[in-house]
């Protein structure tokens, strides 16, 4: 593995764990992140953000990959769910498509936790574990599978302080009823796994220019109205000269009761009152930094860390820092 990509300091022994292995005491601290979403929505894209964006601030990081299909990694997982079980092999052994066949590795996890247990434990407080999550939505709203792992997590043994992190992509913003169904799964999700939750809406540089600032506030805290004032399905949905098939696609999406159901939606989602969206661009390190605030915050991990002594050269650079300005 190349060493300039590995989460671990060049200096450990032959053993990677021995940076973070030590032996826990009965009251250590545990602090994660779950970092979920449908697919395509840039969850590992954030983790490998978010673990620079740590490395560069000397902050330690474990990386847990739970995604049997994922195949690339900017950095090399501490944890492969892989190793355990792989969405490839059971595709072909079990004849299983994908989804099927991603239910079954986490029921494989499930049946096999001293698999990610017993390598979490020696973990100490001073990391974040970052869990990257697979793309398929039915794992966070419609199957007990992921409450389980969870409660595992955050109650068993290792007693994590842990939080969700669920990104929806900013282009669905372009298509509101999109969005505010994507805002849904989100609202789901949290009332699935009953863990502290922050919902982001990532890959902002792909809609700069394309939403005005103060349109966009009313997506970040999801407005009902925005599909009252929406032109660009009146546009879309006109009946076109000759299309008199009530049943088309075009006719169906741009017909009453997909706009009744839109509504509902989107009231139900300011009934409950619970999702707002931080804003992320992966690319900008400001951006993960303040992400990564709001993360500390819902797991306390600044609570519990201990007071430490900056280093010498530290302090000089912060003095000649104030000094020029």
């Amino acid at each position: 593995m190349d060493e300039s990509r590995s989460l671990y300091p060049t200096s450990s022994s032959a053993n990677p764990n021995a940076a973070h292995c030590v032996e826990p005491g009965p009251t250590m601290s545990k602090f994660g992140v779950l970092v979920m979403g449908p697919a395509g929505a840039g969850k590992s894209t954030f983790c490998t953000a978010l673990i620079q964006h740590l490395r560069n601030n000397k902050r330690p990081c474990y990386y847990v990959n739970l995604d049997p299909a994922a195949e690339e990694f900017a950095f090399e997982p501490d944890i492969d769910i892989k190793d355990l079980i792989s969405l490839e092999d059971v595709m072909e052994e079990m004849g299983l498509g994908p989804n099927g066949g991603l239910i079954y590795c986490f029921e494989f996890l499930l049946e096999n936790l001293d698999f990610l247990t017993e390598p979490l434990d020696t973990v100490t407080d001073e990391y974040l574990i970052i869990f990257d999550m697979p793309g398929q939505i039915e794992l966070y709203t419609h199957v007990p599978i992921l409450p389980t792992l969870v409660k595992h997590l955050m109650r068993g043994s290792l007693n994590i302080n842990m939080c969700a992190a669920y990104l929806l992509e900013s282009t669905f913003v372009i298509d509101r009823p999109k969005f505010f169904a994507g805002t849904l799964s989100a609202m789901s999700a949290m009332l699935m796994l009953e863990m502290p939750h922050i919902n982001i809406l990532s890959k902002m540089d792909l809609v700069k220019g394309q939403v005005a600032r103060k349109d966009l506030k009313r997506f970040i805290d999801p407005d009902v109205g925005l599909l009252d004032d929406d032109p660009s399905r009146t546009m879309e949905f006109e009946q076109t000269p000759g299309d008199s098939d009530p049943m088309s696609t075009k006719n169906v999406m741009g017909g009453s009761s997909f706009k009744r159901l839109n509504r509902a939606v989107a009231q139900l989602i300011d009934d409950f009152s619970m999702v707002s969206f931080l804003q992320l661009d992966a690319q900008n390190e400001d951006s993960v930094g303040a992400v990564l605030s709001y993360i500390d915050d819902a797991i306390q991990y600044h609570e519990a860390q201990e007071p430490r002594e900056p280093r010498d050269e530290v302090e000089t650079d912060i003095g000649y820092d104030a000094m020029d300005e």
